[in-house]
């Protein structure tokens, strides 16, 4: 994985970012770049190994807590484990993928969970946390753009959670919300593909418009700057290379 660069200004001392899916891939590397910046860490997810192998790295304070999106008491746990906080990122996802004729119930309410109900209830017990100038961040992605076979509960959960962004960001005024919709991006995600994987990677490449595929690092940046600036919500930012044009 692309290790994320440490941001050229301390413009998170002395705030507290709550980052969902901190011990793995996409969360971890953000989680690097805000302590990097001077933020203080509260690190959950489901697996609190990942977590602690997280915090271990980082070279600020950092708390963990587990949480389940599925599970509201877990959620009401986390809110008042984190106290109040500036910013909140949620890189959550949990896969239902096959044909719509093999899917199972319980998959597709996972899928949910981590996309859209989740994301709500984090809403309903984590906004009255805020400070004044912060944001939630949901991580959506590229399929909802464009959709393909087997896909159809992931690019449905996106979906609506591009659309639940602009809700949430209408009600919970003035605290913001918005969406990072990742294409395809090497943060080792992908390894499992074994030796199929650099080959993977160039066609993607090669039919991306920025002809390349993205890194931890352009995630990291795109989510620096939908807590950053704050004149920016409800809104899907899109780091994708063009992947949902071509």
């Amino acid at each position: 994985m692309t290790a994320a660069p440490a941001l050229a200004s301390p413009s998170l001392t002395g705030r507290r970012l709550v980052v969902i899916g901190a011990g793995s891939h996409a969360g971890r590397a953000i989680a690097q770049a805000a302590s990097a910046a001077g933020a203080e860490l509260v690190l959950a997810g489901p697996d609190p190994r990942k977590l602690e192998w997280t915090a271990a790295e980082l070279p600020g304070p950092a708390r963990t807590v587990p949480v389940d999106l599925a599970d509201e008491d877990s959620i009401a746990r986390l809110a008042a484990e984190a106290g109040e906080l500036d910013h909140l990122v949620s890189t959550a996802s949990m896969a239902a993928n096959g044909p719509v004729a093999g899917l199972s119930h319980e998959d597709i309410q996972r899928a949910f969970a981590a996309k859209v109900i989740g994301p709500l209830l984090l809403a309903k017990h984590l906004t009255g946390r805020v400070r004044e100038g912060g944001s939630l961040t949901f991580f959506s992605g590229v399929v909802a753009w464009r959709p393909a076979p087997e896909r159809a509960v992931m690019a449905t959960t996106n979906g609506a959670l591009a659309f639940l962004v602009q809700a949430l960001a209408v009600e919970l005024a003035p605290v913001r919300v918005n969406a990072i919709s990742p294409g395809v991006v090497d943060t080792g995600v992908w390894d499992g593909m074994g030796s199929d994987k650099e080959a993977f990677l160039r066609g993607v490449a090669a039919r991306n418009p920025a002809r390349r595929v993205g890194t931890a690092a352009d995630l990291v940046q795109a989510v620096l700057f939908a807590i950053g600036n704050p004149y920016v919500t409800g809104t899907v930012l899109h780091v994708d290379g063009g992947g949902r044009l071509a």
